[in-house]
């Protein structure tokens, strides 16, 4: 009986608000910078709040080589770029794999969202015959991965999972079944959302942007901060990136999904569903909770996330929660939406090359319901050998990566 295959991260890619590419985003991370401003890409006079964490130095013509920039949207133009990044981080020679066995899984919240808001705003002008120009080639969001796919000439499975804020983590998760299935030998898995007018309405709306900081685990904390950006892990077996000299930063041990089954935007008074996650992860990695040795938490600032969140963790570790560090990197840059995951599984991927954690900003008077060790203000020197990437997502959809050190 064939051994399951070790699934390991060779390389990483990823466009946020902090920096682009790994060293420059690490860099930016470790020392606490903060992606936020004010809302350059719309006006907002209209609404209540006027903070986003925007990429405003992106330049897609560096990055987009072989599609049209003018005809793919914004969030495909960030996937690719991402996804190139991660092909270049990984060393690898695109021309000596076997491209058809080469596939693409991405993960977003809103896809490509500026199509249907182009349409909306010539629909209100009375430009009706030129409302629908480019929408249904443009608008859904399966085009993502598939624009990624056409630019590197990848023939494998290609896949888009809409799990909202979750999507990376479910991304990463599928690409890393394909692998051991055997169905393809590089894997290209991450997530992507552009910076909209639709989220920000929706979020504004809901009450949950916060005015000037995204606080996690504050007592003071008044909200998230929209942002956008891409992330992409490259993903291989890992005796063929030990036969190609590949460095490898961990490997992907296991994961756990699940849904609350509860409300639509509201998690389980109880994080049942997050905590099962969690468990899932644990069980199908083989790793024991008492060797994780860091957390990147969804925390996303918002009062009912981070205490339902600290309080599945409880649930999940009991006593060990209060000693297993972690942190909350969207006090730095933003929620990127379907991206956040993605990026955060970067992170730990990072965290364990570094053995260096990375802070929760802007963390000055803890919550008494949010009693973990948050990590606040400052990156931290220490071991890590396993990592825990949290991300839950509107829909009560719940998912858990495990990342750990690869044995030689």
């Amino acid at each position: 009986m064939n051994s399951v295959p070790s699934i390991v991260v060779t390389g990483l890619g990823m466009v946020t608000p902090i920096g682009t590419g790994r060293e420059e985003f690490w860099n930016a991370l470790i020392a606490g910078k903060c992606g936020f401003g004010p809302v350059q890409s719309f006006n907002t006079s209209g609404y209540s709040v006027h903070l986003g964490a925007e990429i405003l130095d992106f330049e897609p013509k560096d990055h987009v080589v072989r599609l049209r920039t003018r005809v793919i949207g914004r969030s495909s133009q960030l996937a690719i770029a991402a996804a190139r990044l991660a092909l270049t981080d990984a060393s690898l020679d695109l021309e000596t794999i076997d491209r058809r066995r080469a596939g693409v899984c991405v993960g977003t919240t809103s896809g490509e969202p500026h199509f249907i808001e182009r349409f909306d705003d010539r629909y209100v002008q009375g430009d009706i015959a030129n409302a629908g120009d480019g929408l249904i080639r443009g608008y859904p969001c399966h085009v993502v991965p598939s624009h990624v796919a056409a630019e590197l000439e990848f023939a494998g499975e290609t896949m888009m999972i809409p799990t909202a804020c979750a999507a990376g983590n479910y991304a990463i998760a599928h690409a890393s079944d394909v692998l051991r299935a055997g169905r393809a030998d590089i894997m290209l898995a991450g997530g992507a959302d552009c910076f909209s007018r639709i989220t920000y309405t929706g979020f504004a709306r809901l009450g949950a942007i916060a005015p000037e900081l995204c606080q996690p685990f504050d007592r003071n904390r008044k909200g998230m901060v929209p942002g956008e950006g891409a992330g992409f892990l490259l993903l291989e077996r890992k005796d063929q990136a030990i036969a190609r000299g590949a460095r490898i930063y961990c490997e992907v041990a296991g994961y756990g999904l699940s849904c609350d089954a509860h409300h639509m935007t509201a998690a389980h008074p109880q994080g049942e569903g997050a905590s099962r996650a969690m468990v899932m992860a644990l069980k199908q990695s083989g790793v024991a909770a008492e060797d994780v040795d860091y957390i990147s938490a969804h925390g996303t600032g918002t009062p009912t996330n981070d205490r339902l969140e600290t309080i599945a963790m409880k649930k999940t570790f009991g006593e060990l929660a209060y000693r297993i560090p972690v942190s909350s990197v969207k006090s730095m840059l933003g929620h990127t939406m379907g991206a956040a995951s993605a990026i955060e599984a970067a992170v730990c991927a990072l965290a364990i090359t570094h053995q260096q954690i990375p802070p929760t900003m802007n963390l000055h008077e803890q919550d008494p319901e949010c009693d973990l060790d948050f990590v606040p203000n400052q990156a931290r020197k220490r071991k890590v050998k396993v990592a825990m990437n949290n991300a839950y997502a509107f829909g009560g959809n719940n998912s858990s990566l495990l990342f750990r050190a690869s044995a030689a």
